[in-house]
């Protein structure tokens, strides 16, 4: 079997990126709902809700939990992946998202001193996750796992 083919029979990846895609969909359609905006563009922002790196990871370890056992070295080695990604998620992201707020805050009040040459770029905001987001994406990614390990 060529390397192809078998990185597409992969079902533990494809669960894994389908659950991520699923994620991100689900928030493109979360603000249209809640904000009557059509953003497509949030499709591929990270930050927001739900979390779609939560939803990856989630549904990889469930998967690997449910074909090699919870017992298994791999299971272990995603596990630990999946909650180092979560706490980066929740942690210093969110914290990196709150602090360009903040300096973008800054560089909007000295346009307004200096209004002459200087205008740099917005930084991005939407870096981390909440606690509710990083949740919402494990539940989504854990479901997914289920489904396709158990269902199909």
């Amino acid at each position: 079997m060529n390397t192809f083919a078998e990185l597409l029979g992969n079902r533990w990846l494809l669960t894994a990126v389908l659950a991520s895609t699923g994620a991100q969909v689900l928030k493109v359609l979360l603000i249209l709902m809640i904000e009557r905006r059509w953003r497509p563009a949030a499709f591929m922002e990270t930050g927001g809700m739900p979390s779609s790196h939560s939803a990856m990871v989630a549904a990889l370890t469930t998967g690997i939990g449910l074909t090699q056992g919870v017992g298994s070295p791999l299971f272990a080695a995603s596990a630990v992946f999946a909650l180092i990604v979560m706490y980066d998620a929740t942690g210093v992201r969110h914290s990196s998202g709150m602090q360009a707020r903040l300096l973008n805050e800054l560089v909007d009040e000295l346009r307004a001193v200096v209004r002459e040459g200087f205008a740099p770029l917005p930084l991005r905001v939407l870096l981390g996750h909440t606690y509710l987001e990083v949740g919402i994406g494990t539940l989504l990614g854990v479901g997914a796992g289920f489904f396709a390990f158990t269902v199909l």
